[in-house]
């Protein structure tokens, strides 16, 4: 299951004089990435290199910024990867130190100051809700109320006119099984409403 971190995480190593200044942080689109990346620069003037990659969205980016290729973007991005993350920018901030790591030793590099971040992370599950509606007889509504409780849902709203509508969200992976199960407890009675057939404004 892919998760986020909550919060930027940060971590320095220094590796033959050479300073790598890591940084994990979560990050909507690319856009925001990028603007992150110029107010790296600014603070850091005197920096070689600030490398970067991204997963957000189906955005992904690895940027070696001048180092040899394939030796910074693609590892930090593959530490994002191999951690099954999704939503972050992990940054490395470079400053050299005059004594040459080698194309192995700066994969290392760079792979290690990402992966040293987020030991520290504290991460959280991307859950994909289902937005769903139902309208059901009022002597159903005590039963689907508890349903609803038991799935651990999120009841969004309910109004009564002729029948008792509700709406109400709930894991992507489970919506399936829980209107299998309703229908068979309902016999029948429950009426599903596809949330892309409402009218707009509603």
């Amino acid at each position: 299951m892919p998760q986020t971190i909550i919060a930027p995480v940060q971590h320095e190593l220094l590796i033959k004089k050479s300073r790598f200044i890591a940084c994990v942080q979560p990050m909507t689109d690319r856009a925001a990435a990028q603007k992150v990346v110029a107010e790296l620069w600014a603070q850091h003037p005197q920096a070689a290199h600030v490398c970067w990659a991204l997963l957000a969205g189906g955005q992904s980016a690895a940027v070696d910024d001048g180092e040899p290729s394939g030796t910074a973007g693609r590892p930090m991005l593959d530490v994002l990867r191999h951690q099954d993350l999704e939503g972050v920018l992990a940054t490395v901030v470079r400053y050299f130190g005059g004594v040459k790591l080698g194309a192995g030793g700066l994969v290392r590099a760079y792979t290690d100051s990402v992966a040293q971040a987020l030991l520290s992370a504290e991460k959280i599950a991307i859950i994909k809700l289902r937005h769903l509606i139902c309208t059901v007889p009022y002597a159903m509504e005590g039963m689907i109320r508890r349903e609803i409780e038991i799935a651990g849902a999120s009841l969004d709203n309910v109004s009564h006119a002729d029948d008792v509508r509700f709406e109400f969200s709930l894991a992507d992976n489970a919506a399936i099984p829980f209107v299998t199960r309703l229908n068979e407890a309902g016999h029948g009675r429950i009426l599903w409403i596809d949330p892309d057939d409402e009218p707009a404004g509603e």
